[in-house]
């Protein structure tokens, strides 16, 4: 039974690759990758089609996310393995869980009450620049918070997982104990750190209706950060029903979905073998 449920697993992943490349096929046919990818601008009415523009948002968006995301979520997996109380701990794990699991349109309607007009009235006007909220920073911050459980998570997971005589040896020797998370469990973690990373990215990267809520709709290099812009996923999400009927507009489309496919799996792929060789050498 289980392998026949794994088997039908990895005949679904391949259908659904399959599927893609076949109907992304078309617009291959008629233009060239490279071209795709670098030019800059999308314009369907006219037949253009270049993804440039909205790749450099999805880089901006997904960049400025990691940014906030990674040092927040390590000091907070620091302070749940290191210095919370047990109490504190057996709140804040599950609390955690469901945070993760809260669905994505409910992170973009409340980042599209209370974060949009944070950035228009507030963040943006103290940097001198007039925006409406609906922007690559807003996009970003809302991001960064979908992000927090899954980086935190795997982070204690490995913080409490390093030996206990590692830290204690650090200690005898005269180390204060932010000396000893610094140069003993920072260093012996940082495989699994870096795995959780990666897969924190692949959830900022692929993530569609929280982001569509708060970024805008504009396909255009943004001028800054406070400028709409759009990413790929956003991009199908906003565009799907109006341009499925017009065989290249779909496929256009299929080759975004695609792409994102496999960036996604990719990063997945590297974050999941940098995290087992990293549970294997701690056994947790």
């Amino acid at each position: 039974m289980m392998k026949s449920a794994t088997v039908f697993v990895i005949f679904l992943f391949f259908c659904i690759l399959f599927l893609l490349m076949f109907r992304s096929s078309l617009i291959l046919q008629t233009r060239s990758l490279p071209e795709i990818l670098f030019a800059s601008t999308w314009n369907p009415d006219n037949k253009q089609f270049g993804l440039g523009a909205i790749i450099i948002g999805t880089i901006l968006v997904t960049g400025i996310a990691l940014l906030i995301a990674i040092p927040i979520s390590l000091f907070s997996a620091i302070y749940i393995s290191e210095y919370a109380p047990t109490k504190i701990k057996r709140i804040i794990r599950p609390f955690l869980d469901v945070l993760a699991g809260v669905p994505s349109v409910v992170y973009g309607l409340c980042a599209f009450l209370f974060l949009v007009p944070l950035v228009k009235d507030v963040i943006a006007p103290w940097f001198n620049i007039q925006s409406t909220g609906l922007c690559i920073f807003s996009a970003a911050l809302i991001l960064a918070v979908m992000v927090f459980p899954i980086i935190i998570s795997l982070c204690v997971e490995t913080f409490t997982a390093i030996p206990l005589s590692l830290k204690e040896a650090s200690l005898s020797i005269g180390a204060t104990k932010w000396e000893t998370v610094k140069k003993v469990v920072f260093r012996a973690s940082s495989p699994s750190i870096i795995a959780a990373i990666l897969l924190g990215f692949g959830r900022a990267f692929g993530e569609t209706i929280a982001v569509n809520m708060v970024i805008g709709g504009i396909p255009r290099i943004p001028n800054s950060v406070f400028s709409p812009g759009e990413t790929l996923a956003s991009l199908i999400a906003s565009k799907y029903g109006e341009l499925m009927s017009i065989p290249i507009h779909e496929s256009a489309l299929m080759l975004v979905a695609l792409i994102l496919f496999l960036v996604v799996f990719m990063f997945n792929i590297f974050g999941v073998i940098i995290l087992r060789r990293a549970k294997k050498r701690w056994n947790y």
